[in-house]
């Protein structure tokens, strides 16, 4: 026999020339397939970005995917292999079960396929695409040897997948293969036409009802191979693979049935190529007569579907199980699809802003809980320099709740300084800070949920006229609100005396209150200490004046210490207020114009504000939370279970220095803000005992006992010791 050139393959765009007529014998022309077309949907490319982000990471090992096609159902158009977000699987190392979950899906018929996604575009060009097919070919030419196929027909249709996803631009290159099991001699077709005039009118009644009932089946409308059975007298069955031993003794006429994605009307699909193999080597026939099933408005359709006849010569060297047999399949080119400009903005600015958080998790922050971050609310108390600043490091670390509240209005001083604001802002007056800073914020990111309130803070040291009263209450209980109603409470206010009531009712609701404050070049960020029924039974507890008079150190043993180490086990952290012996009082009044204004370095601001928004990621994902111990900077090093690093009280630093330095504060039994003398009261008195704090300016240090504390600071009397005294001159001497 003399040797036929190969098989040559065609795509609809380039169709082989067609014999003279479709029902004529064509008798020693080569079997042309028509390949394989394929469509990955949008939610395949969407699930394969969320499953690299949050899954896979660097991973590229191959993920098992599932392919969906059916029968030709227009002659138009052939029917692609379909790729769906339900193609991936929930867990990369297990298969998707859509291969399980649709096999009584008529319109999805399961193929599996394999996924190799690369980290870089060049490793995407780079892959052995030979080494890929032929071992993927090897699988098919395995599960026929070893009988699986018999069972599982689908693996006859596996399928390769190669991409890059660039994340950034969300781009996606990738390239198909459908791996086909390569006869040394090719297939030679003898005959090829309709089905319509292969049957008679019996058999194609018969026919007809047999594959509708197939198609419509629970359990085998998804199966697409299948065995044709047509008896003496027309009656027409179709069984599965396995069912051939019994079928081939019966004498009757047998068809090797598939469901074609072709819609030529003289070639068959590519499923058809390693439906032959399998015919070949399973069964040793040489003369095959093929069913291409294909389908009009969801039932079979004789005109058509085609029915063949194919001449194989078993290849000899396939007597070799170990040997790998020759493959093809690839798609002529790899194709690149592009999702920006299909996206919604804002749904592409939240993966954009996303993406750098998810990339973190790759390598440097394995623990990172994004939803953590995105779900903490957050209330920022001034939309000054550090309160803009601190809005759009939240943003930056993917915190999307985030409220202002301050009274001023933007003037024209703002915009250089305070990074929300711009020049319209302070036109006619100047908008309401807080109102328009949560603007700026949904300009900046339209996923973000900004709000902004104007409130002014009652202060202590700034008294109420009488009129005024019923107003301040209302502020205050509109204050006591808003923090109730968020996680994280940002200080940031220019003076001391407007954060003393957050930070009072920071300590009541327990709330996580972090304080940012500025001096001209210096800096201090703080988080305050949980409140004090997280650590004392008794909120009745012991003011400053419970020091024994005959305690050497009781005076300094009651203000509160700052420490370099964290030595105090147990002992809650200080807040703002708790190095203070006095009572917050009015800063504002009779002051010059540069004591007025918030005047620093403007570098302050942003140090401050970046490190008050990594403090509060490391309460986030520290397993204690806001009770988490003051760390300092030698605490811990390079810990593995620690990503972040330290978790520090206090950090303090000088612009004029270059220097930082972190230290732990402990609460203080004076503290005018979170005591126990003062929660107390407040819990048993509310708004009357704000008001009188406000109103009355030693009120706070008669409760807290620093009243005391200064009359005897003040008496305080050191005795010198004139011996040493005399040795140390005889010394210098």
């Amino acid at each position: 026999m003399p040797k036929i050139p190969s098989a040559t393959t065609y795509s609809p765009a380039n169709p082989p020339p067609s014999s003279s007529s479709p029902t004529s014998s064509i008798d020693g022309q080569i079997l042309r397939f028509i390949p394989f077309q394929s469509s990955a949907d949008e939610g395949f490319w969407r699930r394969l970005s969320s499953l690299k982000l949050d899954t896979l990471g660097l991973d590229q090992s191959p993920i098992p995917i599932t392919g969906f096609y059916a029968p030709c159902s227009h002659p138009q158009v052939p029917n692609p292999l379909k790729l769906m977000a339900e193609s991936l699987p929930d867990d990369a190392g297990e298969q998707s079960t859509s291969l399980q979950s649709v096999n009584g899906n008529r319109n999805r018929c399961p193929l599996p396929g394999i996924l190799y996604n690369t980290n870089t575009l060049e490793s995407f060009h780079s892959l052995d695409k030979n080494a890929l097919l032929k071992a993927e070919a090897k699988k098919i030419y395995d599960d026929i040897i070893s009988g699986k196929a018999d069972d599982d027909c689908t693996v006859l249709s596996r399928f390769l997948l190669i991409s890059f996803a660039d994340l950034k631009k969300w781009t996606f290159y990738h390239w198909f293969a459908f791996p086909a099991l390569s006869f040394d001699s090719p297939a030679t077709l003898i005959s090829i036409q309709s089905a319509s005039k292969t049957f008679n009118l019996e058999e194609a009644k018969y026919l007809t009802k047999a594959c509708n009932e197939w198609r419509n089946s629970d359990t085998r409308g998804g199966v697409p191979f299948f065995l044709v059975r047509i008896t003496s007298n027309a009656h027409v069955t179709i069984q599965p693979l396995k069912a051939w031993e019994p079928l081939q003794h019966g004498g009757e006429k047998l068809l090797f049935g598939f469901y074609d994605p072709c819609n030529l009307p003289s070639n068959p699909g590519w499923p058809l190529r390693n439906f032959l193999a399998f015919i070949c080597l399973k069964w040793k026939i040489e003369k095959i007569q093929f069913f291409c099933f294909r389908e009009r408005r969801g039932l079979i359709d004789l005109d058509f579907s085609l029915v063949g006849e194919a001449l194989i010569a078993f290849p000899q060297g396939w007597k070799d199980t170990h040997r790998v047999p020759k493959a093809v399949g690839w798609d002529l080119k790899p194709k690149l699809i592009n999702l920006s400009a299909s996206m919604d903005p804002t749904r592409l600015a939240v993966s954009a802003a996303d993406l750098n958080l998810k990339l973190m998790r790759w390598r440097a922050l394995p623990s990172l809980n994004m939803n953590i971050l995105s779900s903490v609310t957050c209330l920022l108390v001034g939309a000054g320099t550090l309160g803009c600043q601190v809005a759009r490091m939240l943003m930056a670390w993917g915190v999307r709740r985030i409220t202002f509240l301050d009274s001023g209005r933007v003037s024209m001083s703002n915009p250089v300084r305070q990074s929300l604001y711009t020049f319209e802002d302070c036109l006619n007056g100047g908008e309401l800070k807080a109102v328009a800073a949560a603007k700026s914020l949904k300009r900046i990111f339209p996923a973000v949920e900004a709000v902004g309130v104007e409130l002014e803070i009652p202060m202590p040291g700034h008294p109420v006229p009488a009129k005024e009263t019923n107003n301040v209450i209302k502020d205050c209980e509109h204050l006591q609100n808003l923090i109730s109603s968020h996680d994280v409470i940002f200080l940031l206010t220019d003076t001391r005396e407007s954060r003393w009531l957050p930070t009072l009712l920071c300590t009541n609701e327990n709330k996580v209150a972090i304080t940012a404050a500025l001096g001209f070049d210096s800096y201090l960020v703080m988080r305050h200490g949980a409140g004090p029924a997280q650590f004392s039974s008794d909120m009745h507890g012991s003011t400053c004046s419970s020091a024994t008079d005959d305690d050497t150190n009781g005076i300094v043993s009651q203000i509160h210490k700052l420490s370099m180490e964290g030595d105090h086990k147990g002992q809650r952290l200080g807040c703002y207020f708790c190095n203070d012996v006095v009572a917050p009082i009015d800063s504002t009044s009779n002051r010059t114009l540069d004591q007025q204004c918030t005047v620093t370095r403007p570098g302050a601001a942003p140090i401050a504000s970046s490190l008050a928004v990594e403090m509060l990621v490391g309460i986030l994902h520290h397993p204690e939370g806001i009770n988490a111990p003051g760390e300092i900077s030698s605490s811990i090093i390079g810990s593995s279970d620690r990503p972040l690093g330290i978790l520090p009280h206090q950090i303090r630093g000088s612009l004029s220095q270059f220097s930082q330095m972190t230290l732990v504060g402990y609460s203080s039994k004076c503290c005018t803000a979170c005591s126990d003398a003062v929660v107390s009261e407040y819990r048993r008195k509310g708004m009357e005992f704000v008001l009188q704090a406000i109103t009355q300016p030693a009120y706070l240090e008669d409760l807290t006992g620093l009243t005391e504390l200064i009359i005897s600071a003040k008496s305080f009397s050191l005795d010198w010791d004139e011996d040493a005294d005399d040795l140390a001159a005889n010394v210098d001497d």
